[in-house]
């Protein structure tokens, strides 16, 4: 009878980095065909718990069950420099070739072996075991498989003798996924894998990914894979009850979440509407049977018949409030954080006028970067800048910012003021906090208006954190915060969901819509492009 399938099991993960506890009780199941993403803000423990799962880390408590055959996508490939990608992928190809050789060796031994002997039973286990395997690898189909996943991304083109030293950081990372696919083993950790591929290749991946009849687990950030591949999804980020596991895809749990998020609101706001009123209750009951209350005449005439009763009715109402005030404040829900939304912008006359462009450009040249003849940006514009590699898409957002010098010419409306969001985020104030930051940036007036958590984009804990010692997504979501909390005329935008959660991805792409006033952007997003109902300006790479 064959072994049941293997499963990839988590039972109870804590964990803690740096004193704070970054998995709280997490436990999942993934099966043989079923592929989870794991999803939720930077910081949420999403690489932490695939490091957890694949052995690379030891959690404070909890167990995982593995399938021996693990395959996991580090960020570097366990080779030196001076090996080459025929190293890499003779590596991956290994168990399939040792596959292939005992299933020769053990067919051979069957042959030479009679059924009677007491040998052949246990050879002809070991025989089907190995066959089963190979067939769920899919070992005779190796090498094509080999060629087919270089080709598909993005490497075919390379020679087979380069040195690791001499490829890209993304070359490097496309070759050890490359790898996984060759492999074909019976669990799969994958941790950004769409990271450096273009959209030909993440939808090779995608292909690749549900053909496997293992299990997966996956950590992403892009919207467009998630729902093109998972079969679950597990949130890391907060809810009403902790990690939310959701069965189907990406657009079914944005549906789910919506709703949830409703109910959330609504239970919330409920819960705040009965505090308030056993607040009343409690205060205006206690006034009515304060001892020394002053009594009308047509009172006094009853009060002693019937005073006692009703101050005992009343106090009984007050203790019976002040009871249920008090279950209520220790059991009642946080409040939903608050959803990512623009404030409107601030001192914007124009004098082109509300039928005129903001932002005017005329033969505008970047030498071996841009090449552009004309852009009109009107005031209500929503343009999607897109294009391959090397188009020039965010050397236009730097014209359009003011921040580079080009040929031809670049006329702004008077009074418009311009905010670029680039990919890169440096400040110059690095030892501020974060919070000694935002109130510098925005006034000490429009910051507390405004407060820096209550946006969606910043952690409390995070505040005191000196600037400097952000990581690059922090900077980055920093520097968006700024942008969402004072907008300017024109907003410039290159590659905003980069470094953000799903979730934050889908509230930034609907604060878009209503303003706050003409935007930019340059994506690679698949699942932002799809969705984008403004106009395009697709550049072409210039010679």
């Amino acid at each position: 009878m064959p072994s049941p399938a293997p499963v990839l099991r988590a039972q109870d993960l804590v964990q803690v980095l740096s004193g704070r506890r970054v998995l709280d009780a997490v436990s999942l199941t993934v099966s043989p065909g079923r592929r989870l993403g794991v999803i939720g803000e930077n910081g949420a423990g999403k690489s932490t718990l695939l490091r957890l799962l694949a052995g690379a880390g030891h959690p404070v408590s909890g167990t995982v069950e593995r399938p021996t055959d693990l395959g996991f996508l580090h960020q570097e490939l366990p080779f030196t420099a001076r090996e080459t990608i025929t190293d890499v992928v003779e590596a991956a190809l290994r168990e399939a070739r040792a596959d292939l050789a005992a299933l020769d060796r053990l067919g051979t031994e069957l042959a030479a072996t009679a059924e009677e002997s007491p040998a052949y039973a246990d050879l002809l286990a070991a025989y089907e075991r190995t066959l089963a395997r190979a067939q769920a690898r899919e070992v005779w189909d190796a090498d094509r498989r080999a060629a087919r996943a270089l080709d598909g991304l993005g490497l075919g083109g390379l020679a087979p003798t380069r040195t690791l030293g001499s490829l890209s950081g993304g070359q490097r990372g496309r070759l050890a996924l490359a790898a996984l696919l060759v492999r074909r083993p019976t669990a799969l950790l994958l941790d950004e894998p769409t990271n450096h591929l273009d959209d030909a290749a993440a939808a090779f991946l995608e292909e690749r990914l549900r053909e496997l009849p293992g299990a997966v687990v996956l950590a992403s950030h892009d919207r467009a894979f998630l729902d093109a591949v998972c079969t679950d999804l597990l949130d890391l980020d907060p809810a009403v009850g902790g990690p939310v596991r959701h069965g189907g895809t990406y657009t079914e749990y944005r549906a789910v979440r919506a709703a949830a998020r409703a109910r959330w609101e609504e239970r919330y706001a409920a819960e705040q509407e009965e505090v308030e009123r056993l607040r009343e209750r409690a205060g205006v009951s206690a006034h009515r049977v304060a001892p020394n209350r002053w009594r009308s005449d047509n009172e006094k005439m009853g009060y002693g018949r019937r005073g006692n009763r009703v101050e005992h009715q009343v106090s009984r109402r007050v203790r019976d409030a002040h009871r249920r005030l008090a279950d209520l404040e220790r059991t009642r829900l946080p409040a939903p954080p608050p959803p990512l939304r623009f404030r409107p912008a601030r001192g914007l006359a124009l004098a082109a006028g509300p039928d005129g462009p903001l932002l005017a450009l005329r033969d505008v040249r970047v030498p071996g970067r841009l090449a552009l003849d004309r852009l009109d940006v009107a005031p209500d514009a929503r343009l999607l800048v897109s294009g391959p590699n090397g188009a020039g898409k965010s050397t236009l957002l730097a014209v359009l910012a003011g921040y580079l010098e080009h040929e031809g010419t670049a006329e702004a409306a008077d009074g418009l003021t311009v905010g670029l969001l680039p990919q890169d985020t440096v400040f110059a104030e690095g030892g501020r906090t974060a919070a000694e930051f935002w109130v510098r940036r925005l006034g000490a007036a429009r910051a507390e208006r405004v407060p820096l958590t209550a946006l969606g984009l910043f952690a409390a804990r995070d505040l005191d954190t000196p600037v400097a010692r952000l990581s690059a997504g922090q900077r980055r979501r920093l520097a968006l915060a700024l942008l969402v909390a004072d907008p300017p005329g024109l907003l410039l935008l290159d590659e905003p969901t980069n470094h953000l959660s799903p979730a934050l991805c889908d509230e930034l792409e609907e604060a878009l819509g209503p303003g706050p006033g003409a935007i930019v952007l340059a994506s690679h997003d698949r699942w932002l492009r799809r969705r984008w109902t403004g106009g395009e300006l697709r550049l072409t790479a210039t010679d």
